[in-house]
């Protein structure tokens, strides 16, 4: 195989093509082409671009981006000897997600080639690597990235946001996939439920866990708690909903030394406290006012334990919330009342509000009303109700990170039907986010978000040309717009080298 040897004369540094090849058991290096010279530091070509002709046009920008972040944590290595492999299905997913049987045909547009050293993929390759992944500890694997991406990028922990979501499978021979409880909707797939957990301050991915579609996301929180604890994170504050409120959970993030702020669900004991603290008080007045982004909350605290675990317990009300709700509420009444007339069945949670003759329960509606617009917090650490409110409420970036692996890194559906390549499919789609959310973070200083970026960069190519004449082949990138330097200065100034 041909290099570019450099050769010192007389003070310049002149540029040639070069091959090494064994004649009589030595090895005897063979002129083959003088390319240029390289005068400080650039490299001068002997042909003229007037005289080449354009071989390839190249995806290159966001390629660039992606594995620069890529290899500066040592991704790569990381995941073995598939490590290329899976790093251009993570590429495609962060930017324009290919099944696997189509990756053949996205990766010969793009620069992967060179970026990644891989002269080609095969969908047998690609498989092979799902597979090789899913053989991998997972657990250890998030472990090692984690802490390196908090070594190299500087990131304090403070405190981690948790949720759970779900997404559907095609066919349902998948072990994994189990009826469930959609939570956009969708009914009769089998699903899988993905809990996933975030930094508070970055929205960087610390772990993931994929379980059957029928786990309770209760049960889900108790799994990551058992994992939390061998990431070595001393301390800090872990934030969910009442979804995964339990008693349980709450004791076993303290058991390893986290503070817990979450929403309780009002019912059982806590409504009739809800209730009794509620009566006859006057929740919308200035002293009770909270002001968070464009929502206005009336928040009054309490002292209060949760399976004997002692805590603050905030019940907030918002009043556009109240609003919003009742008409819902109003709606769906309206709507089941049609149903009743046509003697047609209704919601199951619409039944409580109808008498066996279909008659409006008014008693049943306004006990329900009383508690529209009501929120409860409860914190393990003592905070004051500004601070419970801001950071349960303002929990956002764990929607984000599920918006983007639920849209910009296509996790939902799931087209593979084999457990091991279900499994293997959401850890592409947490590499994806991974990435995605280190590019955010260095973005953080010029106000883009992380998919503006990519869509900037995609109109940056590299060209590949030839002259016909020399047979010499070389290639060039396209120039840079003033935001596409801004991008690339902000993510590392070394690419304006590359």
């Amino acid at each position: 195989m041909s290099f570019i040897r450099k050769i010192r004369k007389n003070g310049k540094i002149y540029l040639a093509e070069v091959e090494n090849r064994w004649i009589n058991g030595k090895c005897v290096q063979k002129h083959i082409r003088y390319i240029g010279k390289e005068t400080d530091g650039r490299t001068i070509l002997s042909t003229s671009i007037s005289d080449a002709v354009i071989d390839d046009v190249k995806i290159y920008g966001p390629l660039l981006i992606l594995n620069h972040l890529a290899q500066k944590i040592g991704l790569q290595e990381m995941l073995g000897d598939y490590g290329r492999e899976i790093l251009s299905m993570v590429y495609a997913h962060c930017m324009d997600y290919k099944s696997v049987n189509q990756m053949e045909r996205w990766y010969a547009r793009t620069d992967l080639a060179m970026l990644l050293g891989l002269e080609k993929v095969t969908e047998e390759r690609l498989l092979d690597a799902l597979d090789s992944l899913e053989k991998m500890n997972s657990l250890r694997l998030q472990q090692q990235i984690f802490t390196r991406v908090l070594s190299l990028f500087k990131i304090d922990v403070s405190g981690i946001v948790y949720d759970v979501t779900n997404t559907y499978l095609y066919g349902k021979r998948c072990s994994l996939g189990k009826l469930g409880n959609d939570k956009e909707g969708v009914k009769g797939r089998p699903l899988i439920q993905v809990g996933l957990a975030v930094t508070r301050d970055y929205g960087i991915p610390v772990c993931h866990k994929v379980m059957d579609g029928n786990v309770h996301d209760a049960r889900m929180f108790r799994d990551f708690v058992t994992d939390l604890r061998s990431f070595n994170i001393k301390k800090g504050t872990v934030i969910y909903d009442r979804g995964i409120a339990s008693d349980q959970n709450i004791k076993d993030a303290g058991k390893i030394g986290w503070q817990t702020l979450c929403g309780l669900p009002i019912k059982g004991n806590l409504e009739k406290f809800v209730r009794s603290r509620i009566s006859g008080s006057i929740f919308v007045n200035i002293d009770n006012r909270v002001h968070l982004n464009k929502n206005i909350f009336y928040v009054i605290d309490y002292p209060y334990s949760v399976g004997g675990v002692d805590g603050v317990l905030a019940i907030c009300f918002n009043e556009k919330q109240e609003r919003e709700l009742r008409e819902s509420l109003y709606d769906e009444i309206e709507a089941a009342r049609v149903l009743l007339s046509q003697k047609r069945t209704i919601k199951e949670g619409m039944r409580e509000f109808f008498t066996p003759d279909g008659k409006l329960r008014t008693e049943v509606l306004k006990a329900s009303e009383e508690l529209l617009g009501y929120t409860c917090l409860f914190s393990t650490e003592k905070i004051s109700k500004n601070e419970m409110v801001r950071l349960y409420f303002d929990k956002d970036i764990i929607e984000r990170a599920f918006r983007s692996l639920k849209g910009i890194v296509r996790l939902r559906p799931v087209r593979h039907w084999l457990y091991n390549r279900v499994n293997a499919h959401v850890f592409l789609c947490y590499l994806s986010y991974l990435l995605l959310s280190l590019l955010q973070h260095r973005l953080k200083r010029i106000e883009i978000t992380a998919e503006e970026a990519l869509m900037e960069l995609e109109s940056l190519y590299k060209v590949y040309l030839r002259d016909p004449k020399k047979e010499f082949q070389f290639s060039r990138t396209v120039a840079l717009t003033k935001k596409q330097e801004s991008i690339m200065k902000a993510v590392d100034r070394k690419l304006m080298k590359t």
